[in-house]
């Protein structure tokens, strides 16, 4: 019962609305995409998003580098184009929206990279992006970038052939904030640390006092409060939708 309790808390909204909230976006962007559409999934990985677009012609890409134990599902999906993403080998306009989630930190050029994407999207085509704006090193060693601003994407995805942008906020700084008071608790768990054992014995009575407080106190708090962050100034990260401009 505590181990499921764990488990459910683990993948709630509270304390996962990261990946909760991607996951929900990503899925109401492909169930606008039309039926029978060439789609490719850019950085693809493990393909989670798969399923999503069942109803279309659904491409992966990826360098297929990483190790299994950093992928999501623990290895990689079938993958149909191995490339850089910034020299994909398809033709000019060869598919109608392109799929790319939490690959351009791990670029080293991303600004090729979204070039490429006006290159291969068909006029009319969508793109359907995310990434961080501040994200910790992982996949390591391809992680180039921590982030990337709505100013980024506004002249880089118009510099690439693409208008109609959209950039929102993947929730506001209170939650930010939240998810970096569960990371404390969670590295500072006393018998974890790199510290002597008297030490970790002291912080023992501290970390039981705090760690309801950051895990589950400001995470809560940060959900309520969070609709009413007016700046949204220190976001996990950004959705981004873009249409390729049709050529006059």
């Amino acid at each position: 019962m505590l181990s499921a309790s764990k488990r459910f808390l683990a993948s709630s909204d509270l304390l996962a609305f990261n990946l909760r909230n991607r996951d929900r976006w990503i899925a109401a962007q492909a169930a606008s995409v039309p039926a029978g559409s060439r789609v490719l999934d850019v950085g693809a990985g493990s393909a989670p998003y798969r399923a999503l677009f069942s109803h279309c012609d659904y491409k992966t890409q990826d360098f297929a580098q990483l190790k299994d134990d950093q992928l999501r599902y623990g290895g990689y999906a079938p993958i149909d184009v191995v490339s850089e993403a910034h020299a994909i080998p398809v033709s000019d306009a060869s598919f109608d929206a392109i799929i790319c989630t939490e690959v351009l930190e791990h670029v080293p050029e991303p600004i090729a990279v979204v070039r490429e994407f006006g290159r291969i999207i068909a006029p009319g085509g969508r793109l359907i992006l995310t990434a961080p704006l501040g994200s910790g090193i992982h996949q390591e060693p391809y992680h180039y970038y921590g982030g990337y601003t709505p100013f980024w994407y506004r002249r880089f995805l118009d510099e690439a052939g693409f208008g109609s942008i959209t950039v929102t906020a993947n929730a506001g700084t209170l939650r930010h904030i939240a998810q970096e008071t569960i990371r404390f608790a969670r590295m500072t768990r006393p018998f974890r640390l790199a510290a002597p054992w008297y030490g970790q014995l002291a912080w023992l009575p501290f970390w039981l006092i705090l760690a309801p407080i950051l895990a589950l106190g400001v995470p809560l708090a940060a959900k309520l409060l969070d609709p009413f962050d007016r700046e949204q100034r220190f976001t996990v990260g950004y959705h981004v939708t873009a249409i390729r401009k049709r050529v006059a």
